[in-house]
């Protein structure tokens, strides 16, 4: 029996999902390297049935932003692991449709340069499409950073790599810098070890929406297994290295996020930094200590390492990852704890106390900190008018903190909600520039190159004729300063927070008694979120099943809470606060009896459901705050138990 027929049998005897079945036997008869064959027939022959549907019950999905999946099985074959490197990364990665490998990331990159060469050509532009592909330090990564390279350079295309491991803004920023086409990075941003991933970006420097995203998903799902071997054999011949002046000019952008740099000189300021051994040290460390911060690594968390050997997950959202930097300013009196993830998008924090006390702050709380301080120090500046201005924006998305909505209207700007995810933010960016760009080229002809404008002329120009975006940030620890970089960026969140930090101490405060100070002016705000974790195929099964009784069967009351609204962002025409309808997705909210709401959707970058929870309480007076916090806190666990509950329900129905 040939393995094929094995494979065949097994899809009948039901061990084998059908889908498996397909893609398995298409697989095989493309013709495989030796390896990858060797490592499906060690897989049939243990009857690794589970393993072998998860690794391909689909094709990896290539969404909106990209792909991102597992590079190492769960059970792993012997050919594939090889003779590990000394950092422990197999000799190749998993074989699979539906994992991140050789085979999907050729097949994603071939799908995205015909993408991009048809849209030159539908524009009369045809030059060759250039791409800059940056890479973290995951398993794989630089492989799977040169390999795209290579298939890009003999199609045709003229690619740009750096000599190393560099943060996902950097690539955003360089986009725009090189005036290329479109970009890549090569992360999986915080998932566990095992992940790796493939993140698309256009021309403007951020990650693919409408139309070009769904334009490049068709590209790439049309790319056949036979295109595939041609490009496995690396080529690095006509790759262009990026030298000192790309770094360069990332970290003179990155400088800008500092509104006031001449806080750090006023008082002494100490900084305990960890980059949880990915990118971040590469550009964060030099923005602090360029402008006047006493910054101490943590030793054992510097050297690039895809197995984060010090940290369960190196994620700074988590208390986890930020344990050794919090240990070791508690040593030296450091006044703030900064974390990044892999690649550097994403950034946590602790602050000292009145008492000392060093507390994590989360990103609905930095980021109305930062929102509320930039205002307030953008209007002393001159940057924007005393009383606000409806040119004036914070850009947030839907499920990040009310809270932010409140300090907005309280300095007189607007507020935009956007969808989850930077690239709505980024994308709103986008409508900015090009309405400034058309406003000046129909009243003085003028033909501006926006990149080249310096932070203050675009505040005025914006300011006078369009929307001054002056901060935008989403819960999960992102925030971005200003447009020159379209995503977030933790090396820049890093260096603002520093600064506010400073500039609180200037103030003889604490950071949360600044948090308090906004409490009393608005209102207590407390979040919650729920991540419901489903791996594999039957996973995937049961996260689509509570999005669809959502929609279907929407919820009436949530345990005894009645439910008084209900949004469904993939069906009503939803608007933002400039009139612009909201793309269609997965997203609910829901609103109940006792003021509290929440936003369930399916997460994009793992295999999960979230849900998030926000709650709000009057505080008239200071001396209450106490009370009302622990009221709230209190009600909310409440009500999450309650969420919780309910999607388990429907997720096995």
């Amino acid at each position: 029996m040939t393995m094929i027929d094995q494979i065949r049998t097994a899809g009948m005897a039901g061990q084998l999902l059908p889908g498996a079945v397909e893609n398995l036997t298409a697989w095989l008869e493309a013709g495989l390297p030796a390896w990858a064959t060797a490592a499906i027939e060690e897989l049939v022959a243990r009857g690794a049935w589970g393993e072998l549907n998860d690794r391909f019950y689909r094709y990896i999905e290539f969404g909106t932003g990209g792909m991102r999946g597992r590079t190492i099985g769960v059970t792993a074959a012997a050919s594939e692991t090889g003779q590990p490197d000394p950092l422990g990364t197999p000799a190749h990665p998993a074989v699979g449709s539906n994992m991140m490998n050789d085979f999907t990331v050729v097949r994603a990159t071939i799908g995205l340069y015909r993408y991009v060469h048809g849209y030159l050509a539908r524009a009369d532009r045809y030059d060759a499409p250039k791409l800059v592909i940056a890479h973290d330090v995951r398993h794989f990564s630089r492989h799977f950073c040169e390999l795209a390279a290579s298939t890009w350079s003999r199609l045709g295309g003229v690619p740009f790599i750096f000599p190393a491991p560099r943060s996902t803004p950097q690539l955003s920023f360089s986009v725009r810098w090189l005036k290329a086409h479109c970009g890549v990075v090569i992360t999986a941003s915080h998932n566990p070890p095992h992940d790796n991933g493939f993140k698309a970006y256009f021309e403007d420097g951020a990650q693919v929406v409408t139309p070009h995203d769904k334009g490049i998903i068709d590209e790439v799902n049309a790319v056949p297994l036979k295109d595939l071997p041609t490009f496995l054999a690396k080529d690095l011949g006509r790759v262009i290295t990026l030298g000192r002046p790309a770094d360069d000019a990332y970290l003179a952008v990155g400088m800008q996020a500092a509104l006031d740099p001449s806080v750090f000189r006023r008082r002494k300021f100490t900084v305990v930094y960890t980059n949880i051994h990915g990118t971040g040290g590469v550009a964060t460390v030099p923005l602090l200590a360029h402008a006047g911060v006493s910054v101490t690594e943590v030793p054992e968390q510097v050297a690039f390492d895809p197995r984060f050997p010090t940290v369960k997950s190196p994620n700074p959202e988590n208390a986890a990852a930020l344990a050794m930097a919090v240990a070791l300013a508690g040593k030296n009196g450091a006044d703030l704890v900064l974390a990044t993830d892999p690649d550097a998008d994403r950034m946590g924090a602790a602050v000292r106390s009145r008492d000392g006390q060093l507390v994590l702050l989360t990103g609905n709380q930095i980021g109305a900190l930062l929102a509320d301080y930039r205002l307030t120090r953008n209007k002393e500046l001159g940057r924007i008018p005393a009383n606000g201005s409806p040119r004036v924006a914070l850009i947030k998305t839907f499920v990040t903190t009310p809270l932010q909505d409140a300090i907005g209207a309280g300095h007189g700007v607007k507020v935009i909600n956007t969808l989850t995810g930077f690239k709505w933010i980024a994308a709103k960016l986008r409508v900015y520039e090009e309405q400034l760009k058309s406003a000046l080229l129909a009243s003085e002809g003028l033909a501006v190159d926006y990149d080249a404008l310096p932070l203050a002329t675009r505040a005025r120009l914006q300011g006078e004729r369009g929307t001054f975006y002056v901060f935008g940030t989403e819960e999960s620890y992102g925030y971005l300063p200003n447009d020159f970089v379209r995503d977030k960026d933790g090396n820049a969140a890093c260096l603002m927070f520093a600064e506010l930090c400073a500039w609180v101490k200037d103030r003889r405060l604490t950071v949360p008694e600044y948090l308090d100070e906004l409490y009393v002016r608005y209102g207590y705000f407390l979040e919650g979120v729920i991540n419901i974790y489903y791996e594999g195929a039957t996973g995937a099964a049961k996260i689509r099943r509570i999005l669809e009784t959502y929609r279907t069967d929407p919820p009436r009351t949530i345990g005894d809470v009645a439910v008084t609204k209900f949004q469904d962002f993939g069906r009503q025409t939803i608007r933002d606060a400039d009139g612009e309808e909201i793309p269609k997705q997965d997203l609910y909210i829901v609103t109940l009896a006792n003021g509290y709401s929440y936003a369930g959707r399916g997460s994009g970058t793992e295999p999960k459901m979230k849900f998030y929870i926000f709650a709000h309480s009057p505080v008239a007076i200071a001396a209450e705050l106490p009370a009302v916090k622990a009221k709230v806190k209190e009600e909310l666990e409440r009500v999450k138990s309650l969420i919780e509950a309910d999607a388990k329900a429907r997720a096995e129905r």
